[in-house]
């Protein structure tokens, strides 16, 4: 299963890829379009007006973050919590033991929070700038001169 650890890099990318899409998909038609639906929805369960909004702006930005690798860690932390907020307030009235109910916000909650854990990968802008530490790519066993 070692060989399994050199793709690591390509599958925070494709996680990265596909919950950046995601958030970005349902983040662009709310702030885009406002629509009155989603507004509806939002005051059903209690929650003011302008988190629509809030919701809006995280997702498409925090989904873009994450398609480019930049401040991942934030981004997906962001989302996750999130995700958790928007399945408490409206499937808690419900019950737990429904997960059918709210089994894809769990799904992406839990890939975010997994992303924010581990960070963004190799192929990340992230990588470069705050995860290298500025160090080369020599092997951490590696002794001078040999």
């Amino acid at each position: 299963m070692k060989s399994l650890n050199a793709l690591q890099p390509l599958g925070l990318l494709l996680l990265r890829m596909a919950l950046g899409v995601i958030f970005m998909s349902h983040g662009y038609p709310i702030l885009a379009h406002r629509m009155s639906a989603t507004h509806a929805l939002f005051a059903q369960h209690g929650l003011p007006g302008y988190f629509v909004y809030v919701s809006g702006v995280l997702e498409l930005f925090g989904g873009g973050l994450l398609l480019l690798g930049l401040f991942t860690r934030g981004a997906a932390l962001l989302l996750a919590a999130e995700m958790v907020f928007l399945m408490s307030k409206v499937y808690a009235p419900h019950s737990y033991l429904a997960v059918n109910e709210y089994a894809y916000p769990l799904v992406v909650a839990a890939a975010c929070f997994a992303l924010a854990t581990t960070g963004a990968g190799l192929i990340s802008v992230d990588y470069p700038l705050f995860e290298s530490g500025g160090k080369s790519r020599a092997p951490r066993n590696a002794k001078p001169g040999k």
